[in-house]
């Protein structure tokens, strides 16, 4: 039915100083044969990444990602969830935090169906055409470049799960795919490819990618052309932080 990843990757930046300062990021990428993914199976934060599939209950994400935020580690978290559901055998859940994975396949899950982990990442699932789409999706994400983007790296990886087969429903031949990705940096302005979905299409990863080379874009040419609005706009808010007390005073 879906193949998902979700990374944690821990990064440094270089301030204006020349000092060094570290930062997190957390993502979620997701395919399946059925429209609409996005709003079901992604949940990400500035702590935490967690994708629920097969019979999807999404209050598993939802309040995964809270748990998480509320400071509560990824596996503690949504294992509590399970516990707590009684279908749990027909559900697939994994996710990252700072410190961990977590990966949940359960026994009621349909053929093929299982789950892999790796340092700072989890892959899981169910409906493929075999073990190799998950360990695809995997590798390829272990070989990626950590210096490009992540929402790239993150759907090129269900590209090579794709490529080995995905999900087996041939019959089905609506697709959609998404990418979340968040941050814990703080910049002046949002990237414009950290969420982007695709609902409803035949080729899910070519339009995915294409959504994303086209967000990209957009965003290179906004920077062209209202860069000096966004740089005066920048300097305004200083000026307002620093004199807007002051101002009213007098």
């Amino acid at each position: 039915m879906t193949f998902s990843i979700c990374v944690h990757e821990n990064y440094e930046t270089e301030t204006d100083e020349g000092d060094l300062e570290e930062h997190d990021r957390f993502g979620v990428a997701v395919t399946t044969r059925l429209a609409g993914v996005g709003t079901l199976c992604p949940f990400v934060s500035e702590n935490g990444a967690v994708a629920t599939q097969s019979l999807v209950n999404t209050r598993l994400g939802r309040k995964g990602i809270e748990y998480v935020d509320d400071g509560l580690a990824v596996g503690d978290a949504l294992q509590s969830l399970l516990d707590a559901d009684e279908n749990s055998e027909n559900r697939q859940l994994h996710g990252v935090d700072r410190e961990g994975t977590f990966t949940f396949s359960g026994e009621e899950c349909k053929e093929w169906y299982g789950h892999t982990a790796g340092e700072g990442y989890t892959v899981a699932g169910n409906l493929l055409t075999g073990e190799s789409v998950v360990a695809e999706t995997a590798a390829a994400y272990e070989a990626s470049d950590p210096e490009e983007p992540l929402s790239e790296r993150l759907i090129d990886a269900l590209a090579a799960g794709h490529a080995e087969g995905g999900d087996k429903r041939e019959d089905l031949p609506v697709h959609s795919a998404a990418v979340m990705v968040a941050r814990t940096e703080e910049r002046e302005l949002a990237s414009f490819t950290d969420d982007l979905r695709v609902d409803a299409t035949e080729t899910p990863i070519e339009d995915l990618r294409e959504t994303y080379e086209l967000a990209e874009r957009s965003f290179e040419d906004a920077m062209d052309r209202y860069e000096d609005a966004y740089e005066e706009d920048s300097v305004d808010g200083v000026a307002d932080d620093e004199g807007g007390e002051a101002a009213t005073d007098g």
